[in-house]
């Protein structure tokens, strides 16, 4: 059975939902492994919604789905700032040693 276009929205939460997880569990690559799935998926979605529009009981769904990928997207991003402050002291090191 073919996808339907809310069902892209479905699973952009569910991986932006498995990012959170592995975020909490401190691991990056799989945080970076479900981005590259989000971004894909993004991309379909953008594709198909092109063509293709949501029934009004979708669209109320797509609401709250897209808030909770923004709730879970501010979580993440709040738990990799540490991650992120990190890597940026550690190219800055090494920044000094290439010149």
């Amino acid at each position: 059975m073919p996808l339907m276009l809310i069902d892209y929205y479905k699973a952009i939460e569910d991986s932006s939902l498995k990012m959170l997880n592995a975020a909490k569990d401190e691991d990056w690559e799989q945080v970076v492994r479900f981005e590259g799935a989000c971004a894909v998926l993004i991309e379909q979605l953008r594709v198909r919604g092109s063509n293709e529009q949501l029934l009004p009981e979708q669209r109320t769904e797509k609401t709250r789905i897209m808030q909770r990928i923004l709730h879970n997207d501010a979580q993440i991003r709040y738990l990799a700032e540490p991650w992120l402050t990190h890597c940026e002291q550690n190219l800055d090191g090494q920044r000094q040693f290439l010149h």
